[in-house]
């Protein structure tokens, strides 16, 4: 199954699984958390003091409970995201991590079996 062809950056591949995902399931919500990126120490501190958490996936989905990280498909997970995926395991949600939209698809097609 192709998602979207050529893509090579995790932001692509976040758009990919996204126009996909909101194509077959229009009625299911699903959002994106932007938490990273690069930024200023001024706005990175107002965020902060605001609640941005480090390590919070990419991406939620409320009717299942599940938070999807996506990453390139040479993309490794930091300490702050490994922590934070055993925590909300840990409360009973469920987490994957999807290198590129493809796999992405692939894993929600199988949680959903």
């Amino acid at each position: 199954m192709r998602v979207v062809a050529n893509m090579s950056n995790e932001h692509s591949e976040q758009v990919g699984f996204i126009t996909w995902f909101r194509n077959r399931y229009p009625s299911i919500l699903i959002f994106h958390i932007p938490n990273g990126e690069y930024r200023s120490i001024s706005v990175a501190k107002r965020l902060k003091a605001a609640g941005v958490v480090a390590g919070i996936p990419d991406l939620y989905i409320p009717r299942y409970h599940l938070w999807i990280e996506m990453k390139t498909e040479t993309g490794k997970l930091s300490k702050d995201q490994e922590a934070m995926h055993t925590y909300l395991r840990r409360i009973g949600d469920t987490v994957f991590v999807a290198h590129g939209a493809e796999d992405a698809s692939r894993q929600f097609l199988e949680f959903l079996k």
